[in-house]
C-alpha cells in the first residue's frame, strides 16, 4: 500500500479549502497539519514524506520544523534526518490528559473487570514518556496485588506499560529499548520487540514474576478519538492465579474493558 495513503486521513479537504473553513491562515493550518501528521505516524518522518503527505513543497516543510524544533516540539533523530515529536509535545499531551477524567470514566469499568477476574483492576495514563497509576479496585481475596497512586513507571517494563509502549510511535520503543539495554545487557531486543508485535496482534500484554517476584498481571490499551494510546488497564495478582491455560479468557475480558473505556472517551 501507498504509504500517503496510510498517513493522510480519510476525506482530507485541501489546505486553502481548510483555511476557508475554519478561518485561520493558510500558514497556521499547515503547521497544525505538519504536527497532526506526527500524531498519526508511529515512525519518524523526513522531510520528502511529510511533503508527499500533506502536497507541501519540501521548502516550506524545512520551514515548519525548524519552527517546531526550535520550540521542542519536534526534536530530530540522532544521527538521521527525520524527526519525531518533541517534549514539548508530550507535555502538551499530559496537559490534554489532566483535563480529561480518565478515573471517572474508567471507574464503573474497572469494578466490573473486577467482578470478573476477582483480581485487582487498575487503569494507567502515559504522561510524557512514563506511565502513573491513576487508581485500583482491590481484589475481594486476600491474597491480592495492591499498586502505588501517583507512582511514575517506566515504559520498558511490565504488562501496563508495555500495552502502552506497543502502540506508540517507533522512537519510544527505541528509547525503551536503549534504557532497558542498560539495565540487563544481554537484552534479546530482537525478542523484545516482537514481543510488542504480538501485544498488537492480540491486543493485550502479559507479565509473570517481572516487577515483582511472584506477582502477574495481563492489561491493555484505551485510545483517545483521534486513535493516540492514552493509557491501559490491568488485571493483576499472584502468580500462582494466572494460569497459561486461562490466558486467553482473561485476556479477552480485559480487552474487552479497555475497549469500554475507549468507546466511553469518544462518545
Amino acid at each position: 500500500m501507498d504509504q500517503d495513503l496510510i498517513l493522510r486521513p480519510k476525506g482530507r479537504t485541501t489546505l486553502s479549502e481548510a483555511s476557508s473553513e475554519t478561518g485561520g491562515t493558510e500558514s497556521a493550518d499547515r503547521v497544525a497539519d505538519v504536527l497532526l501528521l506526527f500524531g498519526r505516524s508511529d515512525t519518524p518522518l523526513g522531510v520528502s514524506m511529510i511533503a508527499r503527505s500533506l502536497s507541501l513543497s519540501k521548502a516550506v516543510v524545512h520551514r515548519i520544523l525548524r519552527s517546531l524544533v526550535s520550540r521542542s516540539l519536534l526534536q530530530t533523530v540522532p544521527e538521521g534526518s527525520e524527526y519525531t515529536l518533541g517534549p514539548a509535545a508530550m507535555a502538551l499531551s499530559a496537559r490534554a490528559f489532566s483535563q480529561v477524567d480518565v478515573r471517572s470514566v474508567a471507574a464503573p469499568v474497572l469494578r466490573r473487570l473486577r467482578a470478573q477476574t476477582r483480581e485487582t483492576a487498575t487503569v494507567s495514563v502515559l504522561t510524557g514518556k512514563e506511565r502513573i497509576y491513576l487508581d485500583q479496585f482491590e481484589s475481594p481475596q486476600e491474597v491480592k496485588m495492591v499498586v502505588d497512586i501517583g507512582a511514575r513507571l517506566p515504559l520498558h517494563s511490565g504488562a501496563s506499560s508495555r500495552a502502552i509502549l506497543a502502540f506508540l510511535p517507533g522512537s519510544f520503543i527505541d528509547d525503551a529499548v536503549r534504557d532497558l539495554r542498560a539495565m540487563h545487557p544481554d537484552l534479546d531486543e530482537d525478542g523484545y520487540r516482537h514481543e510488542l508485535d504480538q501485544i498488537r496482534e492480540r491486543g493485550y500484554a502479559i507479565s509473570l514474576n517481572e516487577r515483582n517476584t511472584g506477582a502477574a498481571a495481563i492489561a491493555a490499551p484505551f485510545f483517545d478519538a483521534a486513535g493516540n494510546v492514552m493509557g491501559s488497564i490491568s488485571s493483576s495478582g499472584p502468580a500462582f492465579r494466572y494460569s497459561v491455560d486461562t490466558h486467553s479468557e482473561h485476556g479477552e475480558l480485559v480487552a474487552e474493558a479497555a475497549r469500554a473505556i475507549t468507546d466511553l472517551l469518544r462518545a
